[in-house]
């Protein structure tokens, strides 16, 4: 599979050599070199229009053939912004339709939701007419994502991979949120992506995915100077002429390339239009607007075409970007015979190029661009109409269709707004945003208010038939998939215009409107908004104990819960029954999961287990239907069993619930979900599944562009990553959680400063993390959980005992005992680990007794990393009161715990202090304990890893000799390798360095 360009959507003719640019050549080529090596690069090329992006990607392609590197190439268009995956698809189906029997059935299913040459044909298109959508038999975006991730990995297995994307300012939003997956997680793989794009149409998301990358390269792509323009130009150009063409085209080749075949057009025709030529040279030296005159030089260029050609081109812009002949034919009425004819006047003339695909396209957009804009408007609209119903009649899916279908619909084609209702249902899945646009689109052509020159009884059917949609369920569908395609404000305005349409008696569908406008509200930070609509409604509703009315004062509920407001929750928890005759299983459920967490804040946690109980009865009894409407708060069942230590209900319940998020499309709650289960693995040790968890969920908060989804994500991944060791990226995850704080002083905005305290303390910076989390905590009355202040507050009494103030760590013990509830085993646990701190400077033995019994509670609990460092206070206190025996049996067995538990740091940190008790321990890894195999900081060498932790514990060149049983200038040659991997020149530099790691 060397060099499979050929299988790819085909990459320009290089044409004339290229001119300049050798300083992105130069980068172009170290970022083939780096993936080649099999170090991921992610590559942008930035220019104005023509500035030759487009051609140094031929050139990058020409040098991956060289290095025998498999290449693909897409690109974005202009006229079919809304078609999902664009870009993706067009790089890469053709390959993978020729890989189909390599794919494993789940790849096949997942992949063929966007990538036709993977769909299954045989089966029925999700949402066709008369069909209503299956959101769980579609994948998430996020499990999307990670498969297209785990695709490139495939494919660049035998000769890498370098993926080329060009005109990305025009790619769709499902493009970039899988880019932007990608940068995140790159591919462990030899994977070279480059993009190209406009940077004055680009997103900001697309412009801010080079510094989301790891490895992201952004390279300008400048105008060409004047003496490189002369070389462009060539000899036959005079110097006075090149100079004005120069200025003209402002040193953009393409521009430059458009002008000079103007010009040599007319001095071709000069003897047979003076005037014109007189114009053209006054249009050249009265110019101030380039792109308008290079607008003029393609219109002449087109111009010049014969009649037949012209209305070709025309017809394939209408057609599609990489258009096939026969569907162009279509476009302009035109049979086939004159069509291919006037098909070779085109690629005679340059104006198309044959791809590899056997398809055609123009040689550039803006040849395109100028095509399209030159039609007539009433032959365009007729034009994609009668393409729209070839594809039609060849029985092409909705999504194909609706590209033309939504340019030459008119106002009250009932046929178009169902063909545009099927595409959007079909991609919700997947691009949501693309879904929203055809929704928006199908909306626009729906009339108001019904047709009184049409029989009344005809009408109603119409609007009433099989998969005929009418406005409010459209406007319903249309708010969904802008909330979970992230656009708050926009499902908001939608679901604010639903609710003015919705007669006051539409009880179910305004509680649904509401519910999913104060979502909204809530996650634009807009809090008080979303709790005046709540109330408004509410008082609409006479009985108060309806499940449209229960849903809405529950929402209340679960707001107060967000803010520890325990009053507030209980107060209206307190108007509400158990259950009414008409409330369903689920409902009841739902109103049981609100109930624990209230009296958990306010310390009654015999009456906290009581409903906590109750609720995993209800929920259990009940069906995955039942919860359809009530999903979200069902949630708090999993929040209160995690903050109450039934860890492993909590998790198989989100488990469930997470399976019935995705089988109804509720892609929102799966983000605080994943929260839970990445806080409970923390808990118990399962750190790298923890990051994972908390990664998806800060993933899915992105998808929907929602600070709170993305902080609780980001707070427990920068809280696992902290306890692994990884300082440098729990911190930078720490910050980006609390640039998310709205302001509005939520538990979960509360959380995100306390988490990027402790990752501040773990990197050593004992003192300022140690300010930062007690202004986090505050007085600790409201804002955090009491599980959450007693794991703080014996953090502060820690750091105060490294700082040898024990006053100030006798108080913050003081804290954790008082708020650690004596019914559960870990906050007791980490309330004695506290107080083992405190004392151990004055009373070493009686500390070791507490941290020992501390060891106890916390195992007992299911909390093996907070056990280890119980154990690990246990040896050192042990130590300190003389008890070396204990005090090695207490480290080894903290050794074994954060080797377990992947807690490198701490492992690190507890061998050097088994080595000064003269304990032989092998040397360690980073993030794989003793004996693993993952690889050292620096690139060391397990003996040379081994010597620098010696060098950290001050140990002497002769000290390591004896100790290793090496010769002295055996360790000064090890030595000599460590500062340059370290990059130190000194023994000092290694100790600061590694005590960093450490």
């Amino acid at each position: 599979m060397e060099g499979r360009a050929g299988q790819s959507s085909g990459r320009p003719p290089a044409g004339a050599p290229l001119v300049g640019r050798q300083d992105v050549l130069r980068v172009l080529e170290r970022a083939l070199e780096a993936a080649d090596k099999g170090d991921f690069r992610f590559v942008t090329l930035v220019g104005e229009p023509g500035a030759g992006k487009t051609r140094l990607l031929s050139e990058l392609a020409t040098a991956a053939d060289a290095r025998k590197l498999t290449w693909l190439s897409g690109r974005a268009a202009e006229f079919e912004q809304e078609m999902p995956f664009g870009a993706v698809v067009d790089a890469m189906d053709d390959l993978l339709e020729e890989e189909r029997p390599n794919l494993n059935p789940a790849t096949l299913d997942a992949l063929g939701t966007i990538f036709p040459s993977l769909a299954d044909v045989t089966s029925p298109l999700p949402g066709a007419a008369g069909t209503p959508p299956d959101p769980g038999s579609r994948v998430a975006r996020y499990q999307l994502h990670r498969t297209v991730r785990h695709l490139l990995e495939q494919l660049a297995a035998a000769h890498g991979l370098v993926l080329i994307l060009d005109d990305l300012h025009w790619a769709d939003d499902a493009t970039i949120e899988l880019l932007d997956h990608v940068v995140r997680h790159p591919p462990r793989a030899r994977v070279l992506i480059v993009s190209a794009y406009r940077p004055a149409q680009a997103s900001p998301r697309l412009a801010a995915l080079v510094n989301t990358a790891a490895q992201g390269v952004y390279v300008p792509v400048e105008p060409l100077t004047r003496a490189e323009v002369g070389e462009f130009l060539g000899p036959q150009v005079g110097r006075p002429r090149a100079e004005a063409l120069f200025k003209a085209s402002g040193g953009n080749p393409f521009y430059l390339e458009a002008l000079a075949r103007m010009d040599r057009g007319h001095e071709q025709g000069r003897n047979e239009d003076d005037a014109e030529q007189q114009s053209w040279e006054m249009g050249v030296a009265e110019l101030t607007d380039v792109p308008s005159t290079v607008r003029t030089a393609l219109q002449v260029e087109l111009s010049a075409l014969p009649p037949d050609a012209l209305l070709l081109a025309r017809a394939a812009a209408v057609a599609a970007d990489e258009f096939e002949p026969a569907l162009a034919a279509v476009a302009a009425e035109m049979d086939q015979p004159t069509a291919l004819a006037a098909l070779d006047m085109l690629t005679g003339r340059d104006v198309v190029r044959a791809t590899a695909t056997g398809r055609f396209r123009f040689r550039h957009p803006l040849v395109r661009h100028v095509a399209y804009a030159s039609t007539a408007a009433g032959w365009r609209l007729a034009a994609h109409d009668r393409v729209a119903a070839h594809l039609a009649a060849l029985g092409a899916p909705a999504p194909v269709r609706a590209h033309h279908v939504v340019r030459s619909a008119r106002f009250g084609d009932r046929s178009a707004i169902t063909t545009l209702t099927e595409a959007a249902r079909s991609v919700s899945a997947q691009a949501p945003a693309t879904a929203a646009h055809w929704l928006g689109a199908a909306l626009r052509l729906m009339p108001d208010e019904p047709d009184p020159a049409r029989d009344p009884a005809q009408q109603d059917a119409d609007e009433t038939g099989p998969g005929r949609p009418d406005r409010l369920e459209l406007l319903l569908e249309l708010a969904h998939v802008q909330t979970v395609s992230g656009q708050a404000v926009e499902a908001t305005e939608t679901a604010r215009t639903l609710l003015d349409l919705l007669p006051p008696d539409d009880i179910s569908r305004r509680a649904a409107a509401v519910h999913l406008c104060a979502r909204m509200e809530r996650q634009l930070g807009r809090v008080h908004e979303a709790r005046a609509l709540v109330l408004d409604e509410l008082h609409r509703i006479t009985d108060r104990q309806t499940p449209e009315a229960v849903l809405l004062r529950i929402r209340l509920v679960a707001d107060r819960i967000q803010r520890i407001d325990v009053r507030g929750a209980q107060a209206v928890l307190d108007t509400l029954p158990d259950s009414a005759p008409e409330w369903g299983p689920g409902l009841k459920a739902a109103v049981a999961s609100m109930r624990p967490l209230p009296a958990y804040g306010a310390g009654r946690i015999s009456d906290a287990i009581r409903h906590l109980e109750a609720a995993a009865q209800m929920f259990s009894a009940a069906s995955d239907t039942d919860f359809t409407a009530c999903l979200d708060y069902v949630q708090w069942l999993v929040w209160s069993e995690t903050l109450l230590g039934r860890y492993d209900d909590a998790l198989r319940h989100s488990e469930r619930l997470m399976t019935i998020a995705r089988a109804t499309g509720q892609s929102y709650i799966m983000g605080y979900l994943l929260a839970a289960q990445a806080r409970v693995h923390t808990l118990q040790g399962r750190l790298k599944e923890a990051a994972a968890l908390a990664d998806e969920a800060a993933a899915l908060g992105r998808l929907l562009r929602s600070p709170e989804v993305t902080a609780y994500g980001l707070t427990y991944q920068c809280l696992a990553l902290s306890r692994m060791g990884e300082h440098e990226a729990a911190l930078r995850l720490g910050k980006e959680a609390v640039s998310h704080d709205t302001g509005a002083d939520d538990w979960w905005a509360r959380m995100t400063h306390c988490a990027l305290a402790v990752a501040v303390i773990n990197s050593g910076r004992l003192d300022e993390g140690a300010a930062a989390l007690i202004e986090a905590c505050g007085d600790g009355t409201q804002g955090l959980d009491f599980g959450s202040l007693v794991a703080f507050a014996e953090m502060l009494a820690w750091v105060s005992a490294e700082r040898d103030r024990p006053d100030e760590a006798r108080k913050w013990a003081d804290i954790a005992e008082a708020l650690a509830f004596q019914d559960f085993n870990g906050e007791v646990g980490v309330a004695r680990l506290a107080v083992s701190h405190a004392i151990r400077a004055a009373e070493p033995a009686q500390a070791a007794v507490l941290a020992d019994e501390a060891v106890e509670l916390l195992e007992k609990a299911g909390r093996r990393p907070e056990a280890g460092r119980a154990a690990f206070a246990a040896g050192i206190a042990f130590r300190d009161a003389g008890d070396r025996a204990q005090a090695r049996e207490r480290l080894s067995a903290a050794a074994k715990i954060f080797d377990s538990c992947d807690m490198a740091a701490l492992l690190a940190k507890t061998v050097r202090e088994q080595r000064k008790l003269g304990v032989r321990v092998p040397g360690t890894s980073r993030g794989g304990g003793a004996g693993g195999k993952e690889e050292l900081p620096f690139g060391l060498s397990p003996r040379e890893h081994e010597i620098a932790t010696l060098v950290a514990e001050g140990c002497s060149n002769q000290q390591i000799a004896e100790r290793l049983f090496l010769s002295v200038r055996t360790v000064e040659t090890h030595l000599s390798r460590v500062f340059a991997k370290v990059g130190v020149s000194s023994r000092v530099g290694v100790a600061t360095t590694m005590n960093r790691q450490g």
